[in-house]
């Protein structure tokens, strides 16, 4: 077994062996590249974050650690560690949805919000909503991407993460626009979310900054009043009012809510079709099947479409013999960590000290993970679905964006020798 997959072995080992691969060739470098041209700190970060096994402290950061078990430990532990204050998820959204953001993120009513909607996204309702939402939309491109005709994957993911958005929050399209309408969409959620760009070090926004994103807000949410009293249980809306929830706590809820699932389900679903053809995994799993849903988990370890998970440390704890302190951030590098395991194996074993760790853990691990596996189940069955491999004929990173993406990648069945560069 390679160093790089046995977390096992000496940190210096693991550390030489993830830098080892991300400046080789193919689908580690690729990854390299378009981390740094989302956020040029980032592969400095991740590079800084193998030597902190199982934590250091960084001047101007806080504490970050890159160990998959420390990270566990640290974000299932509400006792000392919040996302309420400075440095968390919490104290961001709370500056522009309001101080009610505060219950529902980590406080009392938090539990029971979980508990209530914890039906909303299973295996089997997610695949009812990917049907739903993309069925007459993935056909389409599936019969053109068969016939041979160029696909831009990157900028399909977005359109079918709006068309997602339409269906869980019933917002109103316009007809007669075709992919523009869904595009509007998922471009307003880039928006708000590029709100907490530049808020690494510093979760405190400036006015001007609260105020463009409460008019984003109020755009999106907009609708929610008038359909509140009718929406079907199973979109967002109607469960959130069979819940208990206020109109007002649901539009919060339902902007978090596209907020943490655009951009990332989007950079997955085009992450995961560069990782297949990169690595050559793609024939691997042409020839295992039975590797699928493997094939699946492991996109989402590699990629970790949200890089970072930021805590405030709200009372003294000790952590592998180093004291923090309360009002200290803490920041779990996911990127760092998950890769540690080694490059992406369609058939790697389950790994039990990492679990789910791309979707956070503990009491706020991500509510959407089903959704986000089934979403990145019918890219796959897309791409490989008719037996035959593809391949990436041009891609372009996207710059200066939250979450890592292509803003391009353009894929083609496998009829002749490879265009790429």
């Amino acid at each position: 077994m390679p160093v790089a997959e046995d977390l096992d072995a000496p940190p210096r080992e693991r550390r030489l062996s993830l830098w080892r691969d991300g400046i080789g060739d193919g689908a580690a470098a690729h990854e390299h590249r378009l981390l740094s041209a989302a956020r040029p700190a980032l592969p400095l970060l991740n590079w800084l974050g193998q030597f902190a096994n199982p934590i250091m402290r960084v001047p101007g950061l806080g504490w970050i650690t890159a160990d998959p078990r420390t990270a566990r430990a640290l974000l299932n532990d509400p006792e000392h560690l919040t996302l309420l204050s400075e440095g968390g998820v919490g104290h961001l959204w709370a500056q522009i949805l309001g101080d009610w953001v505060h219950d529902l993120f980590d406080g009392p009513g938090h539990h029971d919000l979980r508990t209530r909607s914890r039906e909303l996204f299973t295996e089997k309702t997610s695949a009812a909503f990917v049907t739903r939402a993309w069925g007459a939309r993935l056909a389409e491109a599936r019969a053109s991407f068969e016939a041979g005709e160029e696909l831009d994957l990157a900028d399909l993911s977005r359109v079918l993460v709006g068309h997602m958005v339409v269906t869980l929050l019933g917002l109103p399209i316009e007809s007669g626009r075709g992919d523009d309408a869904y595009r509007e969409i998922f471009a307003t959620g880039e928006q708000l979310a590029s709100i907490a760009l530049g808020t690494t070090a510093d979760t405190t926004l400036p006015p001007q900054k609260i105020a463009v994103a409460r008019e984003i807000v109020e755009r999106l949410t907009a609708h929610i009043g008038d359909a509140f009293g009718t929406a079907h249980p199973d979109t967002i809306i109607g469960r959130c009012r069979e819940i208990g929830l206020t109109v007002q706590q649901t539009q919060g809820l339902s902007t978090l809510l596209m907020v943490a699932g655009t951009e990332t389900a989007a950079s997955a679903m085009a992450r995961t079709a560069a990782l297949l053809f990169d690595s050559g995994e793609q024939h691997r799993l042409l020839a295992m099947p039975q590797h699928r849903d493997d094939a699946i988990r492991e996109a989402l370890r590699v990629t970790s479409p949200a890089p970072l998970i930021g805590r405030s440390v709200l009372a003294d704890l000790d952590v592998a013999g180093r004291r923090l302190r309360a009002g200290e951030r803490v920041m779990v590098l996911t990127w760092t960590a998950n890769n540690l395991a080694g490059p992406y194996r369609i058939d790697r074993p389950y790994l039990p000290q990492h679990r789910q760790l791309w979707f956070g853990a503990g009491r706020h691990l991500c509510l959407g993970g089903p959704l986000a596996r089934a979403e990145l189940g019918a890219i796959v069955d897309l791409l490989l679905g008719d037996g035959r491999p593809f391949r990436v004929v041009e891609r372009r990173y996207g710059r200066k964006v939250l979450i890592p993406a292509y803003s391009s990648l353009v894929v083609q069945k496998d009829r002749g020798p490879r265009r790429e560069e």
